[in-house]
């Protein structure tokens, strides 16, 4: 299994004072929750075959941390349907989210942005 790369990776942390703010981010939790699992089992049966950097899976994670579940759906396809035998490969990070504001845990799940108290 291919390792995320380091921008899927954070050190925010959930507060339990942020319940009702993370309820958005449910959906999003939930299909990395999915993918994290298929990273942990399936995954490992194929190995290291991807010809793109991140992994097709890696890119799926990187994608509903910044886009959410739907649009990082979207991306993950399109991604899949550039990944052929007679693809080039290379680095194909996935797009950043022009105003993403939120935190992401050290196990790749997206908290709200810890609040600023000035």
């Amino acid at each position: 299994m291919s390792v995320l790369p380091a921008y899927a990776l954070g050190d925010a942390e959930f507060a339990a004072s942020d319940t009702l703010r993370t309820l958005p981010l449910l959906p999003r939790n939930a299909v990395l929750a999915l993918l994290h699992g298929y990273r942990a089992t399936i995954s490992h049966t194929y190995g290291d075959v991807c010809k793109y950097y991140p992994s097709c899976s890696a890119y799926a994670v990187g994608a509903v941390q910044q886009h959410g579940a739907v649009k990082g759906a979207a991306l993950t396809a399109a991604r899949l349907a550039r990944c052929h035998p007679w693809a080039q490969g290379g680095v194909d990070d996935v797009p950043a989210h022009p105003r993403f504001r939120y935190g992401l845990t050290r196990h790749g799940f997206v908290v709200p942005a810890p609040t600023r108290k000035d």
